[in-house]
Protein backbone atom coordinates (compact mmCIF):
# COMPACT_ATOMS: atom_id res chain seq x y z
CA UNK A 1 0.00 0.00 0.00
CA UNK A 2 1.22 3.17 -0.88
CA UNK A 3 1.70 5.81 1.71
CA UNK A 4 -0.55 8.92 2.19
CA UNK A 5 1.28 11.96 2.75
CA UNK A 6 0.97 15.77 2.24
CA UNK A 7 3.85 16.91 -0.55
CA UNK A 8 5.48 20.26 0.37
CA UNK A 9 7.82 21.52 -2.10
CA UNK A 10 10.20 24.70 -1.76
CA UNK A 11 9.76 23.16 2.13
CA UNK A 12 13.10 24.58 3.43
CA UNK A 13 11.87 28.10 2.79
CA UNK A 14 10.21 30.33 5.04
CA UNK A 15 6.57 29.51 4.75
CA UNK A 16 7.70 25.38 4.75
CA UNK A 17 9.68 25.97 8.30
CA UNK A 18 5.97 27.02 9.81
CA UNK A 19 3.49 24.59 7.77
CA UNK A 20 6.06 21.63 8.31
CA UNK A 21 5.87 21.94 12.29
CA UNK A 22 2.35 22.96 12.31
CA UNK A 23 1.05 19.82 10.41
CA UNK A 24 3.40 17.38 11.86
CA UNK A 25 2.86 18.39 15.46
CA UNK A 26 -0.57 19.75 15.43
CA UNK A 27 -2.65 17.46 12.66
CA UNK A 28 0.21 14.47 12.65
CA UNK A 29 0.50 14.61 9.21
CA UNK A 30 2.73 12.56 7.12
CA UNK A 31 5.18 15.15 5.19
CA UNK A 32 7.28 14.23 2.20
CA UNK A 33 9.12 17.07 2.10
CA UNK A 34 11.28 18.00 -1.23
CA UNK A 35 13.62 20.97 -1.84
CA UNK A 36 17.10 21.86 -3.43
CA UNK A 37 18.92 22.27 -0.73
CA UNK A 38 19.02 20.09 2.26
CA UNK A 39 15.97 20.12 4.86
CA UNK A 40 17.20 21.45 8.35
CA UNK A 41 18.23 18.89 11.09
CA UNK A 42 15.21 20.49 12.98
CA UNK A 43 12.52 19.14 10.34
CA UNK A 44 13.89 15.83 9.03
CA UNK A 45 12.62 14.47 12.11
CA UNK A 46 8.71 16.04 11.53
CA UNK A 47 8.92 14.58 8.11
CA UNK A 48 7.89 11.07 6.56
CA UNK A 49 10.45 11.49 4.15
CA UNK A 50 13.32 14.54 3.20
CA UNK A 51 14.35 14.58 -0.56
CA UNK A 52 16.92 16.87 -1.86
CA UNK A 53 15.53 17.18 -5.69
CA UNK A 54 14.63 19.36 -8.56
CA UNK A 55 11.02 20.31 -9.26
CA UNK A 56 12.40 20.18 -12.40
CA UNK A 57 13.20 16.40 -12.35
CA UNK A 58 10.48 14.38 -13.98
CA UNK A 59 12.15 11.03 -13.14
CA UNK A 60 11.98 11.73 -9.67
CA UNK A 61 8.49 13.21 -9.64
CA UNK A 62 7.31 9.73 -11.21
CA UNK A 63 8.87 7.91 -8.83
CA UNK A 64 6.66 10.36 -6.36
CA UNK A 65 3.91 9.39 -7.82
CA UNK A 66 4.64 5.45 -7.78
CA UNK A 67 5.64 5.15 -3.96
CA UNK A 68 2.96 7.82 -2.63
CA UNK A 69 -0.76 8.28 -2.74
CA UNK A 70 -0.28 12.34 -2.66
CA UNK A 71 -3.53 13.78 -1.30
CA UNK A 72 -2.73 17.44 -0.71
CA UNK A 73 0.18 19.85 -2.37
CA UNK A 74 1.73 22.55 -1.27
CA UNK A 75 3.98 24.11 -4.08
CA UNK A 76 6.20 26.47 -2.33
CA UNK A 77 8.95 25.99 -4.08
CA UNK A 78 9.88 29.15 -6.42
CA UNK A 79 13.12 31.90 -7.39
CA UNK A 80 11.99 35.09 -6.09
CA UNK A 81 11.68 38.50 -7.33
CA UNK A 82 15.30 39.78 -7.00
CA UNK A 83 16.51 36.97 -7.47
CA UNK A 84 14.87 36.05 -10.61
CA UNK A 85 15.28 39.44 -12.51
CA UNK A 86 19.30 38.44 -12.58
CA UNK A 87 18.01 35.48 -14.59
CA UNK A 88 14.87 35.71 -16.15
CA UNK A 89 14.88 32.64 -18.33
CA UNK A 90 15.94 30.43 -15.42
CA UNK A 91 13.32 31.97 -13.16
CA UNK A 92 10.82 31.31 -15.74
CA UNK A 93 11.66 27.50 -15.59
CA UNK A 94 11.68 26.63 -12.53
CA UNK A 95 8.74 28.77 -11.64
CA UNK A 96 6.67 28.26 -14.51
CA UNK A 97 7.75 24.77 -16.04
CA UNK A 98 8.28 23.51 -12.26
CA UNK A 99 4.74 24.61 -11.60
CA UNK A 100 3.41 22.41 -14.90
CA UNK A 101 5.15 19.26 -13.65
CA UNK A 102 3.39 19.59 -10.12
CA UNK A 103 0.62 19.98 -12.06
CA UNK A 104 1.12 17.18 -13.77
CA UNK A 105 1.65 14.87 -10.90
CA UNK A 106 -1.52 15.92 -9.15
CA UNK A 107 -3.33 14.78 -12.37
CA UNK A 108 -1.88 11.49 -12.53
CA UNK A 109 -2.58 11.36 -8.23
CA UNK A 110 -6.23 12.60 -8.79
CA UNK A 111 -6.43 9.68 -11.27
CA UNK A 112 -5.06 7.04 -9.47
CA UNK A 113 -7.23 7.92 -5.93
CA UNK A 114 -10.13 8.78 -7.65
CA UNK A 115 -10.50 11.61 -5.66
CA UNK A 116 -9.42 15.52 -6.23
CA UNK A 117 -6.28 16.46 -4.96
CA UNK A 118 -5.66 19.74 -3.76
CA UNK A 119 -3.32 21.97 -4.71
CA UNK A 120 -2.66 25.42 -2.23
CA UNK A 121 -0.10 27.76 -4.89
CA UNK A 122 1.28 30.98 -2.89
CA UNK A 123 1.06 33.57 -5.08
CA UNK A 124 2.49 37.02 -4.37
CA UNK A 125 0.87 41.00 -5.08
CA UNK A 126 4.13 40.98 -7.37
CA UNK A 127 1.63 40.22 -9.78
CA UNK A 128 0.10 43.53 -9.89
CA UNK A 129 1.77 46.13 -12.15
CA UNK A 130 0.65 49.51 -10.98
CA UNK A 131 1.62 52.49 -13.48
CA UNK A 132 3.43 55.16 -11.25
CA UNK A 133 3.66 55.78 -7.96
CA UNK A 134 0.53 58.89 -7.92
CA UNK A 135 -1.56 56.17 -8.92
CA UNK A 136 -0.60 53.68 -6.35
CA UNK A 137 -0.52 56.16 -3.45
CA UNK A 138 -4.15 57.60 -4.77
CA UNK A 139 -5.46 54.22 -5.17
CA UNK A 140 -8.20 52.59 -2.50
CA UNK A 141 -7.30 48.35 -1.51
CA UNK A 142 -6.64 47.03 -4.59
CA UNK A 143 -8.56 43.87 -5.38
CA UNK A 144 -7.87 40.61 -6.94
CA UNK A 145 -9.23 41.60 -10.96
CA UNK A 146 -7.26 45.34 -10.63
CA UNK A 147 -3.60 46.14 -12.27
CA UNK A 148 -2.75 42.43 -13.06
CA UNK A 149 -0.04 43.79 -15.35
CA UNK A 150 3.14 42.25 -13.50
CA UNK A 151 6.26 44.10 -14.16
CA UNK A 152 8.58 41.63 -12.85
CA UNK A 153 9.88 38.04 -14.65
CA UNK A 154 8.78 36.57 -11.00
CA UNK A 155 4.95 38.27 -11.35
CA UNK A 156 4.42 37.25 -14.89
CA UNK A 157 5.66 33.66 -13.47
CA UNK A 158 2.87 33.88 -10.78
CA UNK A 159 0.10 35.62 -12.44
CA UNK A 160 0.88 32.68 -15.35
CA UNK A 161 0.82 30.02 -12.70
CA UNK A 162 -2.57 31.30 -11.29
CA UNK A 163 -4.07 31.29 -15.05
CA UNK A 164 -2.69 27.40 -15.26
CA UNK A 165 -4.03 26.37 -11.72
CA UNK A 166 -7.70 27.63 -13.20
CA UNK A 167 -6.98 26.18 -16.41
CA UNK A 168 -6.30 22.26 -14.50
CA UNK A 169 -9.36 22.94 -12.33
CA UNK A 170 -11.95 24.23 -14.98
CA UNK A 171 -11.19 23.49 -18.04
CA UNK A 172 -8.09 20.86 -18.47
CA UNK A 173 -8.42 18.74 -21.90
CA UNK A 174 -11.63 21.08 -23.01
CA UNK A 175 -12.25 19.54 -26.66
CA UNK A 176 -10.98 15.67 -26.26
CA UNK A 177 -13.14 13.38 -27.05
CA UNK A 178 -12.69 11.73 -23.80
CA UNK A 179 -12.46 14.67 -21.87
CA UNK A 180 -12.13 14.57 -18.27
CA UNK A 181 -12.06 16.49 -15.13
CA UNK A 182 -8.47 16.89 -14.16
CA UNK A 183 -9.29 15.98 -10.43
CA UNK A 184 -7.28 19.33 -9.86
CA UNK A 185 -8.40 21.94 -6.30
CA UNK A 186 -6.35 24.46 -6.98
CA UNK A 187 -6.27 27.77 -4.73
CA UNK A 188 -3.90 30.27 -4.68
CA UNK A 189 -3.37 32.99 -2.18
CA UNK A 190 -1.55 36.46 -3.00
CA UNK A 191 0.94 36.96 -0.26
CA UNK A 192 2.17 40.49 0.77
CA UNK A 193 5.53 40.97 2.23
CA UNK A 194 5.92 37.96 4.67
CA UNK A 195 8.15 38.48 7.52
CA UNK A 196 9.63 35.58 9.96
CA UNK A 197 11.32 35.78 13.28
CA UNK A 198 12.63 32.45 12.38
CA UNK A 199 14.32 32.26 9.10
CA UNK A 200 16.06 35.34 7.57
CA UNK A 201 15.05 36.72 4.25
CA UNK A 202 16.08 35.05 1.12
CA UNK A 203 15.99 37.49 -1.90
CA UNK A 204 12.34 39.08 -2.12
CA UNK A 205 11.67 42.74 -3.23
CA UNK A 206 9.73 43.31 0.11
CA UNK A 207 12.38 42.05 2.06
CA UNK A 208 13.88 45.72 3.14
CA UNK A 209 11.42 45.14 6.36
CA UNK A 210 12.46 41.91 7.86
CA UNK A 211 16.05 42.80 6.55
CA UNK A 212 16.24 45.61 9.26
CA UNK A 213 15.00 43.70 11.69
CA UNK A 214 17.12 40.77 11.30
CA UNK A 215 20.09 43.40 10.89
CA UNK A 216 19.81 45.44 14.14
CA UNK A 217 19.37 42.30 15.72
CA UNK A 218 22.76 40.62 14.49
CA UNK A 219 24.21 44.11 15.03
CA UNK A 220 25.02 44.62 11.68
CA UNK A 221 24.91 47.93 9.28
CA UNK A 222 21.66 47.72 6.72
CA UNK A 223 21.17 49.94 3.81
CA UNK A 224 17.65 50.38 3.32
CA UNK A 225 17.22 50.19 -0.60
CA UNK A 226 13.54 51.99 -0.73
CA UNK A 227 12.48 55.13 0.02
CA UNK A 228 11.17 55.71 3.51
CA UNK A 229 7.78 57.01 1.86
CA UNK A 230 7.64 53.30 0.43
CA UNK A 231 4.68 51.88 1.61
CA UNK A 232 3.74 47.62 0.97
CA UNK A 233 0.88 45.45 2.69
CA UNK A 234 3.05 42.87 4.88
CA UNK A 235 1.98 40.09 7.34
CA UNK A 236 3.92 37.47 9.61
CA UNK A 237 4.71 34.11 8.94
CA UNK A 238 2.39 32.51 11.34
CA UNK A 239 -0.69 34.33 9.50
CA UNK A 240 0.73 33.39 6.21
CA UNK A 241 0.80 29.53 7.51
CA UNK A 242 -2.75 29.60 8.92
CA UNK A 243 -3.79 31.29 5.83
CA UNK A 244 -2.70 28.30 3.74
CA UNK A 245 -4.07 25.80 5.95
CA UNK A 246 -7.54 27.57 6.68
CA UNK A 247 -7.98 27.54 2.63
CA UNK A 248 -6.89 24.05 2.16
CA UNK A 249 -9.64 23.44 4.77
CA UNK A 250 -12.62 25.28 3.26
CA UNK A 251 -15.09 23.61 1.38
CA UNK A 252 -15.35 24.14 -1.88
CA UNK A 253 -18.88 25.16 -2.39
CA UNK A 254 -17.75 28.09 -0.24
CA UNK A 255 -15.35 29.49 -2.77
CA UNK A 256 -15.82 31.93 -5.13
CA UNK A 257 -12.09 32.50 -6.50
CA UNK A 258 -9.46 30.38 -7.25
CA UNK A 259 -7.00 33.26 -5.96
CA UNK A 260 -7.54 35.39 -2.88
CA UNK A 261 -5.76 37.90 -1.58
CA UNK A 262 -4.60 38.22 2.03
CA UNK A 263 -3.05 40.76 3.95
CA UNK A 264 -2.54 42.33 7.37
CA UNK A 265 -0.89 46.05 8.26
CA UNK A 266 0.98 48.65 5.99
CA UNK A 267 3.82 50.55 7.19
CA UNK A 268 5.88 53.19 5.49
CA UNK A 269 9.91 52.24 5.23
CA UNK A 270 10.16 54.87 7.52
CA UNK A 271 7.36 53.35 10.14
CA UNK A 272 9.30 50.23 9.88
CA UNK A 273 12.25 51.70 10.75
CA UNK A 274 11.36 54.06 13.91
CA UNK A 275 9.80 50.32 15.21
CA UNK A 276 13.34 48.82 14.68
CA UNK A 277 15.17 51.57 16.06
CA UNK A 278 13.24 51.60 19.01
CA UNK A 279 13.63 47.68 19.52
CA UNK A 280 17.26 47.91 18.75
CA UNK A 281 18.59 51.90 20.04
CA UNK A 282 22.02 50.78 18.58
CA UNK A 283 20.85 49.80 14.90
CA UNK A 284 22.80 50.99 12.39
CA UNK A 285 20.60 51.65 9.70
CA UNK A 286 20.17 54.46 6.97
CA UNK A 287 18.03 54.70 3.71
CA UNK A 288 19.76 54.07 0.77
CA UNK A 289 17.14 53.35 -2.18
CA UNK A 290 18.26 51.64 -5.52
CA UNK A 291 16.23 53.22 -8.06
CA UNK A 292 15.55 49.66 -9.93
CA UNK A 293 14.21 48.01 -7.20
CA UNK A 294 12.77 51.12 -5.75
CA UNK A 295 10.98 50.84 -9.37
CA UNK A 296 9.48 47.37 -8.79
CA UNK A 297 8.58 48.59 -5.56
CA UNK A 298 6.65 51.13 -6.77
CA UNK A 299 4.54 49.59 -8.99
CA UNK A 300 2.97 47.38 -6.54
CA UNK A 301 -0.40 48.43 -4.39
CA UNK A 302 0.21 50.25 -0.99
CA UNK A 303 -2.74 48.22 -0.07
CA UNK A 304 -4.76 45.05 -1.18
CA UNK A 305 -8.50 44.18 -0.60
CA UNK A 306 -9.18 40.98 0.86
CA UNK A 307 -12.83 40.60 2.00
CA UNK A 308 -13.26 37.88 -0.71
CA UNK A 309 -11.11 35.56 1.48
CA UNK A 310 -13.50 37.29 4.35
CA UNK A 311 -16.13 36.02 3.00
CA UNK A 312 -15.43 32.69 1.17
CA UNK A 313 -13.31 31.10 4.06
CA UNK A 314 -13.26 33.34 7.48
CA UNK A 315 -10.09 34.55 6.97
CA UNK A 316 -8.69 37.29 9.85
CA UNK A 317 -5.32 37.99 10.84
CA UNK A 318 -4.53 37.03 14.20
CA UNK A 319 -1.35 40.04 14.31
CA UNK A 320 -1.85 43.03 13.37
CA UNK A 321 0.68 45.52 13.26
CA UNK A 322 1.12 46.17 17.03
CA UNK A 323 1.05 42.47 17.90
CA UNK A 324 2.86 40.83 14.77
CA UNK A 325 6.12 43.36 16.28
CA UNK A 326 5.80 43.63 20.26
CA UNK A 327 4.31 40.08 20.33
CA UNK A 328 5.88 37.94 17.76
CA UNK A 329 8.53 39.72 15.88
CA UNK A 330 10.58 41.33 18.18
CA UNK A 331 10.69 39.22 21.29
CA UNK A 332 11.68 36.26 18.87
CA UNK A 333 14.35 37.84 17.12
CA UNK A 334 16.01 39.15 20.25
CA UNK A 335 16.26 35.71 21.51
CA UNK A 336 17.61 33.83 18.37
CA UNK A 337 20.44 36.00 18.13
CA UNK A 338 20.92 36.31 22.06
CA UNK A 339 21.83 32.54 21.97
Amino acid sequence: MRKEVVLITGANGEIGHGLISYLAEKEKTRILALDVMPLDDSLKSMCERSIQGDILDQMLLGRLVAEYEIRTIYHLASILSTKAEYNPETAHKVNVEGTLNLLRLAVEQASWQGKPVKFLYPSSIAVYGLPDVGTKNSSAKISEEDWCYPTTMYGCNKLYCEMLGRYYTNFYRQLAADRYASGIDFRAIRFPGLISAITTPTGGTSDYGPEMLHYAAMGKKYSCFVRPDTKLPFMVMPDAVNALLNLEKAEKSRLTKTVYNVTSFNPSAQEFFEIVENAFPDANIHFEPDFARQRIVDTWPADVEDCAAANDWDWKPEYNQERAFHEYLIPAVKARYNE
